[in-house]
């Protein structure tokens, strides 16, 4: 299979997962803002999701494109990182119709965690392929983005029994952390006629 296939497939279901969230969100019996506060919680965690879900198809697209191969090991790798950003639209839905309580909240951070570890081994999965020469394994480094991702959401995990509010501001940066654009790839490409 060409990585084209693989990308095409991921971007479909990214794109219904977005779907998904979006049509999670109720619309108001009423023409009022008084009638969209009681929403406002909801659609705070969807901009969050849509933004993680944003992030994840945006570095999985300059993944995809250091990729010279796809192997079976890959194709697995993929589903098992759809798998979990599939479940956005529950971990979003839950916690915002229930105002960020504690229980919804560490269920949104888990999600988040699941779906860096997977991202990870995707990661792995692809230099692993490309063997010791790999664009990709230069392009990361040390990867510390990748690797404080997911101690600020175990973190956020244990911190929402005490305060939600502080778990949501640790989710909030870890956004903000892969919002600023991940040149690494790009920087490698152009160097061997990508």
């Amino acid at each position: 299979m060409g990585k084209g296939r693989l990308e095409a497939f991921s971007d479909g279901v990214i794109a219904i997962i977005i779907t998904i969230m979006v049509l999670e969100i109720k619309v108001p019996h009423g023409d009022s803002v008084n009638d969209l506060m009681p929403l406002v919680p909801v659609l705070l965690s969807y901009v969050l999701s849509f933004l993680y879900v944003g992030i994840y198809w945006n570095n999985h697209h300059h993944m995809l494109h250091a990729s010279t191969t796809v192997t079976g090991a890959m194709l697995w790798a993929n589903l098992h990182l759809l798998f979990w950003l599939s479940l956005f639209p529950f971990a979003t839905g839950w916690m915002g119709e229930n105002h960020f309580t504690p229980l919804p909240t560490a269920l949104y951070g888990m999600v988040l965690l699941m779906a860096a570890i997977a991202y990870y081994l995707l990661q792995q999965a692809i230099i692993n392929a490309q063997g010791p020469d790999s664009l990709l394994k230069k392009a990361v480094g040390r990867d510390w983005k990748g690797k404080l991702s997911p101690l600020l959401y175990l973190t956020a995990i244990i911190v929402t029994v005490w305060s939600p509010p502080i778990a949501e501001a640790i989710y909030v940066a870890a956004a903000l952390i892969w919002l600023i654009p991940d040149r690494r790839i790009e920087h490698v490409m152009p160097a061997h006629g990508g």
